[in-house]
C-alpha cells in the first residue's frame, strides 16, 4: 500500500556528482550544506546509492537526517516522495551522487535526468588547468538530456589556479566554486569507507573549516528551482502495533537507513536502541535488530557481553524474530577475527567464523526472495566467512555482478551480509519482526 501523494513543490537543488570516485563529491557536498546552513537556509542532503557512511557527515553538515536515493534500490515512488517532502520544508536540495557521474546502473546521471536535478560536477584540479574545461565540457555532452548546471574544482592549489581552472569553462558551465589542496580538510576514511561522524570529535571544526574555505570561491546565487511532482510513498500494510523492537546502536552497529527506522515506527512499533559495545543487555522485546557496522573495531567489547550472547540465544530459542545484516550476522557467528587475525568468540546463533580481509570481498545492489516477499538493498563488506548452516535463500544482483549473498534462516532468525531497504517492500519487511 502506498501513502497518499501531496502536491507539487519547488525547491532549489543540485546533483554534486563527479568523473570519479574520490575527486571530492562528499566534502564539496558537506561545505555547500554547512555554508548555506550557515547562511540560515534550510538544506537537506540526500545520498545516491546505498551509502551509509556519507550520510552520517552530511547530517552533521545539514543539521536534518540524510536519506538515501536509488531507483531501483529505493523505487522511483520512494524517490519522488522523499523529494517531494524535502521540498515541501527547504530552502535548498542536495544530492550527493555515487562514484562517478555515468558509473552503475542507475547512475548519479540516470537520476538526475529522471528527477530533473541540475547536475554539478566536482573535478579534482590539482593537476590541470585548461584541461579542467574540456572534461567538464565532456561529462556536460557526453548524454543528451543531462541536466548539466555547474562545475567546482578540488584541490586547487591557490587563488590564481582557481582563476585558470574558471576560465576555461565555456560560458555554457557556470563556476560554482573551489577547495583548495589542504590535507586539515580531509575526511578521514577506513576499509569501508569514511570513518562514521560519531567517531570524530572535531567533526564540526572540519566542517565549518570545510565552509570557510568554499567561502572563498563560492558562487553565491542559488541553483534554479525544480518542480517535484507528487508520488505515492511505499507504505506497510501489516501491523506492528504494540510490538517493541529491540535495535543494536552504537559504533559497532551503525548502519541504519532512517527510512528503515522510520517504516517501523509508521507500521506501528516501539523502537528500543541498546548498545552491545557498552556491555548493555538485550532490553525486553518482542523482536530484535542487528544491523551493520564495525564489529571487529570491537571485538573485545562483544566478546565480553555474556549478558547479550545470553540474552540473544534464549530471545531466537523462543521462536521470536531476529534480523542480523552483514556486521549483525558476523556477530552471530562462533568467531570473528580482525584484519590483523585477532580472534575473540561471537553470540553463536550461526555455526561458523569469519575474519576481516585486505580486500573487498562483495559489493553490489541485491535482491532476496524470502518467504515474506522480496526485499531490495546491498553488500558492501571485507568478510571472509565460512558458515555452516545451509542457505535458506540467495541473493541475486540485478546488474549481473559476481557478489551473491546467502540468507540463513534458524527459526524466526534472519542472517545475511545483505543490507536491506525495507522501503522496497514495506509489508515484507515488517512480516520479518513478525513471529
Amino acid at each position: 500500500m502506498s501513502a497518499a501523494a501531496p502536491g507539487p513543490a519547488h525547491c532549489p537543488a543540485l546533483l554534486i556528482s563527479a568523473p570519479a570516485s574520490g575527486q571530492g563529491k562528499t566534502s564539496v557536498t558537506a561545505a555547500l550544506a554547512r555554508w548555506h546552513s550557515r547562511q540560515g537556509r534550510r538544506v537537506r542532503v540526500f545520498k545516491t546509492g546505498p551509502d551509509f557512511l556519507d550520510p552520517m557527515v552530511l547530517e552533521r553538515a545539514s543539521g536534518a537526517p540524510a536519506q538515501q536515493l536509488d531507483l531501483w534500490m529505493c523505487g522511483e515512488d520512494d524517490v519522488r516522495a522523499r523529494l517531494r517532502a524535502a521540498a515541501g520544508e527547504a530552502d535548498l536540495i542536495l544530492i550527493e551522487g555515487v562514484m562517478g557521474l555515468f558509473d552503475g546502473a542507475p547512475s548519479s546521471a540516470d537520476l538526475a535526468e529522471r528527477i530533473g536535478v541540475p547536475v554539478l560536477a566536482v573535478i579534482d584540479g590539482s593537476a590541470m588547468a585548461q584541461t579542467f574545461g574540456a572534461l567538464a565540457v565532456g561529462l556536460a555532452r557526453y548524454r543528451d538530456g543531462l541536466p548539466m548546471y555547474g562545475v567546482a574544482a578540488n584541490r586547487i592549489g591557490s587563488a590564481y589556479h582557481a582563476q585558470l581552472l574558471r576560465e576555461s569553462l565555456p560560458a555554457s558551465l557556470r563556476w560554482l566554486g573551489a577547495l583548495p589542496r589542504d590535507p586539515a580538510l580531509a575526511l578521514p576514511e577506513r576499509h569501508l569507507g569514511l570513518v562514521a561522524a560519531g567517531e570524530l570529535s572535531d567533526l564540526d571544526a572540519r566542517l565549518d573549516a570545510l565552509a570557510d574555505a568554499w567561502a572563498a570561491h563560492a558562487d553565491a546565487q542559488l541553483p534554479p528551482a525544480v518542480e517535484f511532482a507528487a508520488a505515492p510513498k511505499p507504505a506497510p500494510t501489516t501491523a506492528l502495533t504494540g510490538r517493541r523492537i529491540a535495535v543494536a546502536r552504537d559504533a559497532a552497529f551503525c548502519f541504519l537507513y532512517p527510512a528503515n527506522l522510520e517504516l517501523l515506527r509508521e507500521a506501528g512499533a516501539e523502537l528500543i536502541f541498546f548498545s552491545p559495545i557498552a556491555g548493555q543487555a538485550l532490553p525486553e522485546c518482542d523482536a530484535a535488530w542487528l544491523p551493520g557496522g564495525y564489529p571487529e573495531l570491537h571485538l573485545d567489547a562483544l566478546a565480553t557481553n555474556a549478558a547479550l550472547r545470553d540474552g540473544l540465544r534464549a530471545h531466537v530459542a523462543a521462536g521470536k524474530p531476529l534480523l542480523a545484516e552483514c556486521g549483525g550476522l558476523l556477530y552471530c557467528l562462533d568467531e570473528l577475527a580482525d584484519r590483523d587475525g585477532h580472534a575473540a568468540p561471537m553470540a553463536g546463533l550461526l555455526r561458523g567464523r569469519a575474519r576481516i580481509g585486505a580486500r573487498l570481498a562483495a559489493l553490489g545492489l541485491q535482491a532476496v526472495a524470502l518467504p515474506e516477499g522480496e526485499l531490495r538493498g546491498h553488500t558492501f563488506h571485507y568478510a571472509q566467512a565460512e558458515i555452516a548452516d545451509e542457505a535458506a535463500a540467495m541473493s541475486v544482483n540485478p546488474n549481473g555482478g559476481p557478489s551473491r549473498e546467502a540468507l540463513y534462516r534458524r527459526g524466526r532468525m534472519s542472517a545475511s551480509f545483505v543490507h536491506f531497504y525495507f522501503p522496497s517492500n514495506p509489508d515484507a519487511a515488517v512480516r520479518l519482526f513478525l513471529a
